[in-house]
């Protein structure tokens, strides 16, 4: 069962009891990610996310990490570029202690300016990670390139020069910048009783100061064309191609949806038949979308031998204009149907990922978006919507394009021309 509330300070609460679980997961999302971040200020809010694990007023780091343990349970927090997320997930028994625990996070971290400074070590040392994983790194030089200067085109995990400036000082202005009661959504699903839920969380939540202070300042990106060769001795190309995509309220998403599911989202797409099946050309191969409160890109990514990356790249621009021309067959929709529904019925099993469709429901709707909502609009996507949808998105004057490792931009050049 779903229920909503709104607290006095406007905090939002959104819960769905699951009596046949035993586990509960509580989230606390806040509308705030690496979008949001000034000029200077890149990976702040990834570099947040660290810190409120580093000690309260009440608690020390290890005490935080022995008492989660204690209780039998897991907690984390992951960072966006829209949005923050704490959460912690218990046997439902547990939940008291497990609120408790992540409200003292929430409003009492201290933010101590030795933990800053270690800190920046184990963030400096995340970036270096990902300059260590070429399919990482790729994606990430894709949204630079294909995003150029907007926010969304940043790495969430910021720049090894801003992380190093990061001061106590810093995160405090932006906590109180950004997290507002208005701007912040508790999500919980599992075995919880609403009643007894609620009156905790006016206990530990209730009494936030609700400040006067807008909506974050966000501004559609434009997807621009061009390419981008960053050369790395590898024994792989590492490709990465982006075009326009869809908001997350869009009201073709499903159609979205099903158009990356034939393209490239599946084992039977036509991408993975044509390149991996057909050819032997590459090991992985994959469509996805990206869809953000104003706007969005699909992208592909390609591993292939540097030798074929120019091939890959024409064949990849061939499917795209074949869909493009000639749309997809009643067939291919319906399997990608079945696929889509099938993805998300078992993708909403558990307590967590139940708490994380409550919360994304309500900041991009303000509502739940029910199963039976979502499956009917699935059933309801056409070939003709997909056709049409294609031909909106798939501009390829605006194609951009990234490879990672041993090629020319030369090479690639040509596959564009």
């Amino acid at each position: 069962m779903y229920r909503k509330l709104v607290l006095d300070n406007g905090m939002r609460v959104v819960t769905e009891c699951m009596p046949g679980l035993k586990s509960v997961t509580i989230g606390i999302w806040v509308n705030v990610g690496s979008r949001d971040e000034q000029p200077g200020e890149e990976g702040l809010s990834h570099f947040l996310e660290h810190m409120f694990f580093k000690g309260t007023r009440s608690r020390s780091a290890v005490q935080i990490a022995r008492e989660i343990d204690a209780l039998g349970g897991e907690m984390n927090a992951f960072t966006t570029r829209e949005t923050t997320t704490f959460y912690v997930k218990v046997l439902d028994q547990q939940l008291k202690p497990a609120l408790a625990l992540l409200a003292d996070l929430f409003h009492r971290s201290r933010f101590d300016a030795r933990e800053v400074d270690k800190e920046k070590q184990v963030v400096l040392e995340e970036i270096r990670m990902v300059q260590d994983d070429p399919e990482d790194l790729a994606q990430e030089l894709h949204a630079g390139q294909a995003l150029r200067r907007h926010p969304l085109g940043r790495s969430i995990l910021g720049t090894p020069g801003t992380i190093r400036k990061v001061s106590r000082r810093d995160l405090l202005r932006y906590v109180s910048d950004h997290y507002q009661p208005s701007q912040t959504v508790i999500a919980a699903a599992g075995n919880v009783n609403f009643k007894e839920f609620s009156g905790l969380l006016e206990r530990y939540f209730g009494s936030s100061l609700t400040r006067q202070q807008a909506s974050p300042n966000r501004w559609p990106a434009e997807i621009r064309g061009g390419l981008l060769v960053r050369r790395k001795r590898l024994e792989q190309a590492h490709l990465c191609l982006g075009l326009k995509g869809v908001e997350h309220a869009h009201k073709d998403r499903y159609a979205a949806h099903a158009l990356n599911t034939v393209l490239g989202g599946s084992v039977s797409s036509r991408l993975f038949q044509e390149i991996r099946e057909k050819r032997g050309l590459a090991y992985s191969i994959y469509s996805y979308l990206s869809s953000y409160s104003d706007g969005g890109t699909f992208s592909i990514y390609a591993a292939t031998r540097p030798g074929e990356a120019s091939r890959v790249i024409d064949l990849i621009c061939r499917e795209i204009r074949r869909l493009c021309r000639g749309g997809i067959g009643r067939h291919e929709l319906l399997r990608a149907k079945n696929q889509m529904k099938g993805t998300l019925m078992l993708s909403l099993e558990s307590s967590h990922s139940r708490m994380g469709k409550l919360a994304k429901d309500e900041l991009s709707h303000g509502r739940l978006i029910s199963l039976e909502e979502i499956l009917s609009e699935i059933d309801r996507v056409s070939v003709d919507a997909v056709l049409r949808l294609s031909q909106d998105l798939f501009d390829m004057s605006r194609l951009s394009v990234t490879a990672l490792g041993p090629v020319s931009r030369e090479s690639l050049a040509s596959a564009l021309s």
